[in-house]
């Protein structure tokens, strides 16, 4: 049987979605998991794998992963999150036997908070709206070797929230820190350092200008949407979630917002 899982984690506790050697891993600490539990042999066996491998600080309340079982009963939020730590496993969901979580995904969510320095919302609006579409988003993104520089931005909104501004950026697919820097180009839109037509010049190649990520710790992967994809959430889960990840954050401006939009979104 091939199992989903919807996964949350604190992406400061771990170098990162993808298992690396001697590091510790959001993929990694689900993988040790798995086997401990004996719901798989190993990833290999297991056809164990990731929707989306975000970067080192990056959190997520929407990440999916599948894996290849003959224990479906063990694979179950409660009992796999009394053995997860910073990461925390929302839903269930059974899948065809070829779901790729990846391949499959119809659009990926992603939120960037914002802590509000006076920027100009209308100026980041105008500049926002240039990024929806399909364009070459290579001055936007750290690109990887043969990958396509070619990415359709379905949806992009700014939404002031008092102190805090959330930038929602929605597409299929994005490049490696390509979120990131578009929200360093509409911070700076923002602060009138740059304009929408510097926005238009780069985004058709007319300069060599490229802008630094921002800091991956406010970034957060909302969401995953699929077709005919029902996970079975569990609300002790999402309990234990606000006991682990925002009570003690209680008092940081950034992780309230995201806690709030987060209980909101549920």
């Amino acid at each position: 049987m091939r199992i989903a899982l919807k996964i949350a984690y604190d992406g400061s506790k771990f170098y990162g979605f993808q298992r690396q050697p001697e590091l510790r891993t959001v993929e990694g600490e689900i993988i040790k998991v798995l086997q401990k539990l004996n719901l798989i042999e190993s990833p290999e066996k297991a056809n164990f794998k990731g929707a989306s491998r975000t970067d080192r600080g990056v959190s997520a309340f929407g990440n999916v992963v599948a894996f290849d079982t003959e224990n479906p009963k063990l694979a179950q939020p409660r009992i796999l999150n009394h053995h997860l730590r910073d990461v925390w496993v929302l839903g269930i969901a059974q899948v065809p036997e070829d779901f790729h979580p990846r391949f499959w995904a119809k659009s990926k969510i992603y939120r960037y908070y914002l802590v509000n320095e006076g920027f100009d919302i209308d100026a980041m609006k105008e500049c926002g709206r240039l990024f929806v579409g399909t364009h070459d988003f290579s001055a936007f993104a750290k690109l990887e070797k043969f990958r396509d520089p070619i990415r359709e931005v379905t949806k992009l909104e700014i939404i002031p929230k008092g102190d805090i501004i959330v930038i929602e950026i929605e597409g299929k697919s994005f490049l490696w820190e390509m979120v990131r820097r578009i929200v360093t180009a509409l911070k700076l839109c923002g602060l009138g350092i740059i304009k929408a037509e510097d926005i238009r010049r780069m985004l058709n190649r007319k300069t060599n200008k490229r802008l630094p990520a921002a800091p991956p710790e406010n970034l957060v992967l909302w969401e995953i949407k699929y077709d005919k994809v029902n996970f079975q959430i569990d609300e002790y889960s999402l309990k234990k979630i606000r006991q682990e990840f925002f009570e003690k954050f209680s008092y940081a401006l950034i992780r309230t917002s995201i806690f709030k939009d987060f209980l909101s979104f549920l």
